[in-house]
């Protein structure tokens, strides 16, 4: 199975009025993502994937895999602090197709050894049982408190070299990132979790980002992962950070959702769910101007 590399988007889940998933929505969605060049790494932090119910994250993939989106290009999110739905979200994943799964360790009890962790992983690489399961782990300690240390992804990798096929790091830490680069382990592919280190990231042999910015400004993205090389990619690199601060100045789901609403006309696409509140009308206002000011456009997202 070949392995991820590019840009990903942690797709944002629009609801409805009663909170539920609205799967039209989120499948339109996926279809603009995918004409602009990314890949779905659907039930990420940013699409508010701790909110979902695993039976609310299987419908929602079942719909997308219904509407014809190629499960190859999906990345779901499948790892939780229960081993048992990890394993059937995971499993399922596979089961339909997708490329890889996105994973998180389990992160409710902090201060865990990395022989707790290596367990988990190797738990739900057993009961799993595929030779088509690629996993690409999710390293967030800034959100899950629970780091995964080089030496346990060394561990993980030399177990199932056929399986840990990558890694998202969102930790912030440009040398933690690094280090994962020169990491001796075979096509290990190594994504960053924010384009503000993308270039640097191909400098050193990575092989993408998945994004939270992604969801709005795709095409930029892509288009510094694929000429990373040119004169021109410092410049594109700082395009791509003055998008990055207007929306990392504000709580980033809310304002990723507001501007999704704002550029396809469709006000729904404000609505996160508790304990997240949407976008203030004052930081919204902001949000309009701010993007306005650096011409900032979603090309061809049409409301839903």
């Amino acid at each position: 199975m070949n392995r991820f590399n590019g840009v990903l988007a942690p797709v944002i889940t629009p609801f409805d009025e009663d909170l539920s998933a609205n799967g039209e929505k989120f499948i339109s969605h996926c279809r603009w993502l995918i004409s602009q060049g990314v890949g779905l790494a659907v039930f990420g932090t940013n699409s508010e994937a701790n909110s979902l119910s695993a039976d609310e994250k299987i419908d929602l993939l079942d719909q997308l895999v219904a509407a014809g989106i190629d499960p190859a290009v999906l990345m779901p999110g499948t790892g939780s602090c229960a081993l048992t739905e990890t394993v059937r979200l995971t499993a399922h994943a596979v089961s339909l197709g997708c490329g890889g799964t996105l994973m998180l360790p389990p992160f409710y009890y902090k201060g865990v050894s990395d022989d707790g962790l290596f367990a988990f992983f190797s738990e739900v690489i057993e009961r799993v049982a595929s030779s088509k399961l690629q996993i690409y782990l999710y390293h967030i300690p800034p959100i899950s408190q629970v780091p995964l240390s080089l030496l346990l992804i060394e561990r993980l990798a030399t177990a199932y070299p056929a399986v840990i096929a990558g890694i998202k790091d969102s930790s912030g830490d440009w040398e933690n990132t690094q280090a994962l680069n020169t990491l001796e382990i075979d096509d290990f592919r190594v994504f960053c979790g924010s384009e503000s280190f993308l270039l640097q990231n191909m400098q050193h042999g990575g092989a993408g980002c998945i994004s939270a910015t992604a969801n709005v400004n795709p095409a930029a993205i892509v288009a510094l992962h694929d000429n990373w090389q040119a004169e021109e990619a410092t410049q594109g690199q700082s395009q791509l950070d003055e998008i990055r601060a207007i929306f990392q100045s504000m709580p980033m789901i809310p304002a990723l959702k507001a501007a999704t609403g704002m550029y396809t006309g469709d006000p729904a696409w404000r609505r996160v769910r508790p304990p997240l509140v949407s976008l203030s009308e004052a930081h919204y206002a902001i949000l309009e101007n701010q993007l306005h000011r650096a011409g900032f456009k979603m090309p061809d997202i049409h409301a839903n």
